[in-house]
Formats: structure tokens, sequence, C-alpha cells
């Protein structure tokens, strides 16, 4: 229940980080929003798995997040010191603040403009790719017929032929050398003489 609520008020200290360009820029500096994101990391992290954070890993929660609590309340005092009298006047002021809310309602506003804008141009061309797609691309291919054997010799400057298989090419060449009958074997030097003892 620690790691939760630890979790769930890292989150909103980060988001009030990210957002303190927005609703006190006297107060904010150059890398804010990158530490805000580090704090809403830690507090994302903390929240989805506070199920396994038990006995010395929360300890060492509770005193991580202690110590970050310490450190941020002093940059904030740090900071605060550094305004003059009249940065200070204005922050307390409701018109102000009026101003700074105006303008993140405007920014959202706009974001939400250009998030729509970007659902809809890609759901405009999903439906465009869908559509453009052929049914289908395969082209089939049917076997030819078979050419019918060549029973003639062939001629020299005869049309050449053409054959389907290996058993007609063997037989083209049959026709077309005759075989040489076969040579007798010749008996190597030294066989067929007895061993002389």
């Amino acid at each position: 229940m620690l790691a939760t609520l630890g979790g769930s008020l890292a989150l909103l200290f980060g988001l009030l980080l990210l957002l303190l360009p927005l609703l006190a820029s006297e107060l904010s500096r150059a890398r804010d929003s990158v530490w805000g994101a580090v704090v809403l990391l830690l507090g994302l992290v903390l929240v989805t798995s506070a199920e396994r954070l038990t006995g010395a890993p929360m300890l060492a929660v509770l005193c991580g997040g202690l110590l970050i609590g310490r450190l941020g309340v002093e940059v904030g005092q740090g900071r605060w010191r550094l305004l003059t009298e009249e940065e200070r006047q204005r922050l307390w002021s409701v018109e102000r603040w009026q101003t700074s809310l105006s303008q993140i309602g405007a920014s959202l506003g706009r974001l939400l403009q250009l998030a729509s804008g970007v659902v809809g141009g890609l759901g405009s061309w999903l439906a465009e790719r869908r559509t453009a797609r052929p049914a289908s691309t395969k082209k089939w291919v049917r076997p030819e017929a078979k050419v019918p054997e060549v029973e003639e010799p062939v001629e020299p400057g005869d049309d050449p032929v053409v054959v389907s298989g290996f058993e007609e090419i063997d037989a083209l060449l049959e026709q077309a050398v005759p075989e040489a009958p076969p040579e007798p074997a010749t008996p190597e030097p030294g066989e067929g003489l007895g061993e002389a003892g």
C-alpha cells in the first residue's frame, strides 16, 4: 500500500513539475521537464510493481521517496529565495493564475486538435490502403499440352525438336548415334599366369 501511495504522489509531483513552465514560469528552469518525466516514470514503476515491493525493497523505496521529497523542498525554497518581491506578489495574484490556466486550456485544446487530425489522417490512410489493394495478385498458370513423341529420325536442317522428358532425349540420342560394339576385354599383364614356385 505504501508503494501505491508513494507512486501516486510521485505521479502527481512529476505532472506538476512538467506543468511548472506553464503555471509558474518564474520558478521553472531549463531541465524541469526531464526531471518531471523521471519522477513520472518512478511513480509509474511504483504503482505497477506495488505487489512485489515488500520488506527491505519497500524500506529502500520509502527512504528514496523521503530523500527525493527533501531535495525537492530545498530546491523549491532556493528558487523562491531567488525571486524578487514583485515576482513573489505576482505569484499570489488571482489574475496571474487565471491567465496561466487559460494558457494551459488553450495548449490542451490545440494538442487535442492535433491528435484528432493525426488520428483522422491515419484512419483515412488505412481506409485508402485497404480499398486500393487488388483482391488477388496470384496468376494461375496452366500446364502446356504434351508434345507427341517424334518417331522419324531428325535430319540436319530440320526444325528443332521439343522434348518433355529425359526419356525422349535418350531415345533421340540412340537414334542419332548407333551403338558401337563392345570392345573385347584385354587381359592385363601378369593375369592368367600361374605362380611359379
